[in-house]
């Protein structure tokens, strides 16, 4: 693959990706616009994270069996009318429910991953899907601190319209650098998402890989998705602007991305896992020990970031090693079982804060770190 095509590739992954996470930094501001309750807001990061791994699910598969430059084209077109519903929300129901549409048609940077898999050679594949992951993180980190801002001096919906433009962008970039990719898969719909649970069943690897990254992601939606509560109910009331700007605190967990990718193609992608945890789970321990401090939530989320980051990349370094004819679906189980986590914790955080505040979001979330260092060592997987 040239560099064009993976610089294009990594930075499609992460504006995309950036749809699924504007909302967070932004909830106190929907509390505000909506005069709704935090737990009724707080649907809104659910529903986005239940939408993606429904569009995990039902969409993405479709990279084995459809040309996948058409797919990517397809899908973002989806994802500009998506953002333009939300952006155009008149109250919080509609809002959850356009949300969870953006979710389901944002889902091009998994697309990408498998795409770029396909094109590179074995020995380089960790290396470049590092580097797409790594533009992914960004994106996720980066949408925070803009959608923060923007709130902030714009209003809560400006971020959609651009957004929603800078998919029209991406479609006419992406369609003129991706190569031509033909399908691997011969057969119709249903026989591909029956072949989901056949992969699953079969790949032992697999089915670790995927509860770890849905463990892991369960705590880390249930820490994001309450954070902008939390820093709001301190003293200070910081706002959207201080929420969001926690999003360049794990600027850590990009740079580092390309190298643990690396590491996984020359030495063990199962061990740089194990690392990875470890240090996920010391993040929250730090906010367990700091509450609420400033420097112990910035400590933390920068173990978060770069524990998360590594064990993602690294899982899929596995993954990508088990059958190279079904790369769509190989992401497609895993990441679906993530994000249904990610949704799952998402809702555990938005009752613990509602039940306990943020003694009991720190409890739920060292509880879903720990099961998921823990199953490493009860359940291993050998590659």
């Amino acid at each position: 693959m040239n560099r064009t095509t993976i610089w294009v590739m990594t930075l499609a992954a992460g504006i995309v990706v950036a749809n699924n996470y504007y909302n967070q930094p932004l909830l106190v501001d929907f509390v505000h616009a909506f005069h709704a309750s935090s737990r009724e807001v707080g649907a809104v990061p659910i529903l986005t994270q239940m939408g993606y791994a429904c569009g995990l699910v039902f969409l993405l598969p479709l990279g084995d069996m459809i040309e996948r430059r058409q797919l990517v084209t397809f899908l973002l077109t989806l994802a500009c009318l998506s953002l333009i519903a939300v952006a155009l929300s008149p109250n919080v129901a509609w809002l959850a429910s356009a949300s969870f549409i953006l979710g389901f048609t944002s889902v091009v940077p998994q697309v990408l991953p498998a795409f770029a898999a396909q094109l590179a050679e074995p020995k380089d594949r960790g290396r470049i899907v590092g580097h797409i992951m790594g533009g992914l993180l960004c994106g996720i980190l980066l949408s925070r601190f803009v959608a923060g801002f923007t709130g902030r001096y714009l209003g809560w919906s400006a971020i959609y319209w651009i957004a929603a433009g800078l998919m029209l962008v991406l479609t006419v970039a992406l369609r003129a650098t991706l190569p031509h990719a033909a399908p691997r898969f011969k057969g119709h719909y249903f026989a591909l998402l029956r072949s989901l649970g056949t992969l699953l069943m079969e790949q032992p690897v697999l089915r670790q890989t995927a509860a770890v990254a849905a463990l892991q992601f369960a705590a880390f939606s249930a820490f994001w998705t309450t954070l902008a509560f939390e820093l709001y109910s301190l003293p200070a009331h910081y706002g959207s602007a201080v929420a969001g700007s926690f999003g360049l605190v794990g600027i850590v967990g990009v740079l580092a991305a390309p190298q643990v990718g690396r590491f996984a193609d020359r030495k063990s992608a199962r061990f740089a896992v194990l690392v990875a945890s470890f240090i996920f789970f010391a993040g929250f321990v730090i906010f367990v020990l700091t509450d609420s401090a400033m420097a112990g939530l910035v400590a933390g989320v920068i173990l978060l970031d770069l524990g998360m980051q590594s064990a993602h990349v690294s899982n899929m370094a596995r993954n990508y090693a088990l059958k190279v004819d079904a790369f769509s679906r190989l992401n497609t189980v895993y990441m679906a079982t993530r994000f249904v986590g990610g949704a799952a914790g998402a809702t555990f955080g938005n009752f613990a804060w509602s039940a306990w505040g943020w003694p009991g979001v720190c409890a739920v979330c060292l509880i879903l770190s720990g099961a998921a260092l823990l199953l490493q060592f009860v359940a291993p997987a050998r590659d």
